[in-house]
């Protein structure tokens, strides 16, 4: 990769790896559903005139079944589930549970990418890891198991969203993609966070207000368009090894500003995670792939 792809990486796994820690941030004083409405609507304000200016939101007609599909799969179910998982676990176990994406992948693409022996080992490693770090770090809780299972599921949403881009999106521009399934993530969801807003405005602090903002502004549309960048420059397989990087970021984060604790048991799940992950997605070598995970 050249120096700009090398930087457009380290803003991506940057970008990527902090949303579990200002999700953390922004739950103090909002509740989930205002947290994703809000970061969805920051996006879509951001992202819907740079796709007009550029004249792709023209591509989207006549697929509104589908990128409707997308936004359900890809922001909607997986911001919930994310920021709902984040009020029983620590930022940075979601952070490593959502590092389990490109294995799921690897299973759901199965029929198209056959399973090999050394896929299978990636496979069985990556679900031992989270055996590992959910028994390990929330075992006996079951609020604690119920946020695993909710990370998870997101990550299985983003995964369903990878396998959907890639098999009928593929030739629609990102910035139009992006703009239309934050804007239409918006719309469904800003009607029930109106009747989740804090009772007084002035309730909530500065640094909810300015988490909800990087949410929304960097984790979200910057981190959006400065990965499908990348993508052009390196291709979608180099980009996607930012998902090695993310959970890094995201358990830094948590341990340093937030104070979470990090045993050998997580250090041991995380580890198991991304060899599976390497080994599961090595004999992927198509261009048409596309990882389209985001926090």
């Amino acid at each position: 990769m050249n120096r700009r792809a090398w930087l457009l990486f380290v803003l991506v796994s940057v970008l990527w790896g902090i949303p579990y820690f200002l999700i953390k941030v922004a739950l103090v004083d909002l509740s989930p559903m205002v947290v994703v409405a809000g970061r969805c609507a920051i996006a879509a304000a951001v992202l819907l005139p740079i796709a007009a200016l550029r004249g792709s939101l023209d591509t989207l007609r006549g697929r509104l079944r589908t990128v409707l599909a997308l936004a359900a799969v890809h922001v909607i179910g997986p911001f919930l589930l994310i920021a709902y998982g984040e009020t029983h676990i620590s930022s940075s176990l979601t952070g490593i549970l959502i590092a389990i994406e490109p294995v799921v992948i690897a299973l759901l693409m199965s029929r198209s990418e056959p399973i090999t022996g050394l896929r299978t080992v990636g496979l069985v490693t990556g679900f031992a890891g989270v055996v590992v770090l959910v028994g390990l770090d929330v075992s006996g809780d079951r609020w604690g198991l119920l946020g695993a299972a909710m990370v998870l599921l997101a990550a299985l949403s983003y995964a369903f969203a990878t396998k959907l881009v890639q098999q009928h999106l593929a030739d629609v521009p990102p910035d139009a993609l992006t703009a239309g399934t934050t804007t239409i993530s918006t719309l469904v969801l800003v009607p029930f966070a109106l009747f989740r807003l804090p009772p007084v405005p002035g309730d909530v602090g500065v640094n909810a207000w300015l988490a909800l903002a990087g949410l929304g502004l960097l984790c979200t549309a910057l981190a959006m368009l400065a990965f499908y960048q990348l993508i052009a420059l390196a291709g979608s397989n180099r980009a996607g090894l930012v998902t090695y990087a993310n959970p890094v970021v995201a358990a830094l984060l948590g341990v340093a500003l937030l104070h979470e604790s990090i045993g050998a048991g997580t250090v041991a799940g995380f580890l198991l995670i991304v060899a599976g992950c390497w080994l599961s997605t090595r004999p992927v070598r198509t261009n048409a792939d596309i990882m389209v995970s985001t926090g």
